[in-house]
């Protein structure tokens, strides 16, 4: 009976343990995934204030200043899903603490009547006539030896007992200190929460004032963004011309780059690197992805990108991606330029710099400083484009660039 008893209270709360275990270990990977990602998106808010939200009030920035607000109210509601998502977690994570701990507290209250009971049995034959009677009436010596070996396991079994209360009540003391942490965390996130929809509130309220601005004279912004378009498609058709004169010079009969060893093994190496790319600038934010996509304002307009445009701080340099030689530098409408950075049959290239501080053949390494991005004086926007072409085709920088 009495290994019977052991069983009961010490099986359960091994296996309650090991589902607590598991359990955490779970939930702990999805709850520091979720943090890290609020915490990401709060950062990027912050550079969306500092690197975007600087436009004046001209009417020829509306249109920008509606783009970048929409880019925060999307990042905004990433947040608010972020924050209701750990707000969830935390909340099943309380119901199931409290769980534990009422199912803690059931067992402990069965270990301590069940010990009781030992202390009152063992006070009632305490006495040492009583133990030696129980020895000497022994019919035999087995049996007299079993006794003796029965007192001595129910005098451990009493002290295990009395470990296990110590144990379990030190257990119940641990859950409460987190329920209480994870109900704290809980009111703060709760709090953000109704911080983050009150700001989404109001910033949906001044976009759609500035929307019925840009809706009185939507087609002189369909103009402007077509003009700007036609713009970047004419130095797209500059800077392949550019790439496909640099292959026909080192393949004469072939349609992709005739590559020295050197540069196989340059290429390699670019290659054996995706994803894992420095940026072009050291501080940015992705403010234009690749491809072709709705303009976010101007329904009617579509953006064909073959590259990303990254905001950065006024005075920024843009730098090399990875080691190469400059294949080129272009001059671009408005005065500014473009640099081309060769790396084996991959080339990079880095739009909209005032000034340039390499030469035509020059080798430059990874993260070498090539030139300052130019700040727009009317938006007072720093944006570099940044386009990756593999020969004469685009590929996605964001699968090449790390955390693009």
């Amino acid at each position: 009976m009495i290994f019977n008893k052991k069983y009961r209270f010490f099986v359960k709360p091994f296996f309650i343990g090991m589902l607590v275990l598991f359990s955490n270990v779970s939930q702990a990977q999805t709850k520091k995934e979720l943090e890290i990602k609020r915490h990401q998106l709060k950062e990027e808010i912050k550079q969306i204030n500092h690197l975007l939200i600087k436009t004046k009030t001209k009417e020829k920035n509306i249109l920008s200043q509606v783009t970048d607000l929409d880019k925060r109210i999307k990042t905004r509601e990433k947040l608010l899903n972020t924050i209701n998502l750990e707000t969830k977690l935390l909340s099943s994570e309380i119901t199931d603490n409290e769980k534990k701990i009422s199912d803690l507290e059931k067992s402990l209250q069965q270990l301590k009547d069940d010990y009781a009971a030992m202390v009152v049995k063992s006070y009632k034959s305490k006495s040492k006539e009583n133990r030696m009677l129980f020895v000497v009436s022994s019919t035999d010596f087995t049996q007299a030896y079993n006794r003796l070996k029965y007192m001595k396991q129910y005098t451990s079994y009493r002290r295990r007992q009395g470990e296990e209360i110590a144990v379990q009540t030190n257990k119940i003391i641990q859950y409460n200190t987190t329920l209480q942490f994870k109900k704290e965390s809980k009111d703060t996130l709760l709090i953000e929460t109704q911080k983050e929809q009150d700001s989404i509130k109001v910033e949906k309220v001044n976009q759609k004032k500035l929307i019925t601005q840009i809706k009185k004279r939507e087609k002189k912004y369909l103009a402007d963004i077509r003009k700007k378009q036609k713009e970047e498609r004419d130095l797209n058709r500059k800077i392949e011309k550019l790439i496909r004169d640099a292959i026909a010079a080192s393949n004469k009969t072939g349609s992709s780059f005739k590559l020295t060893a050197e540069a196989k093994a340059l290429a390699a190496e670019f290659i054996a690197n995706q994803g894992n790319l420095p940026w072009p600038v050291e501080k940015g934010l992705v403010v234009l992805g690749y491809g072709t996509q709705p303009h976010p304002i101007v329904k009617s307009a579509t953006i064909q990108s073959n590259g990303v445009r990254i905001a950065t701080e006024k005075g920024a340099y843009a730098r090399s991606v990875f080691n190469g030689k400059v294949l080129a530098i272009q001059l671009i409408p408005g005065g500014q330029k473009a640099v081309l950075i060769q790396h084996g049959n991959y080339i990079s290239v880095y739009k909209n710099l005032d000034i340039v501080i390499v030469s035509k053949g020059q080798s430059v390494t990874t993260k070498q400083n090539i030139g300052t991005v130019h700040t727009d004086s009317s938006t007072g926007k720093t944006i570099l484009a940044f386009v990756l072409f593999k020969e004469v085709k685009t590929v996605n920088p964001a699968l090449w660039i790390y955390k693009m």
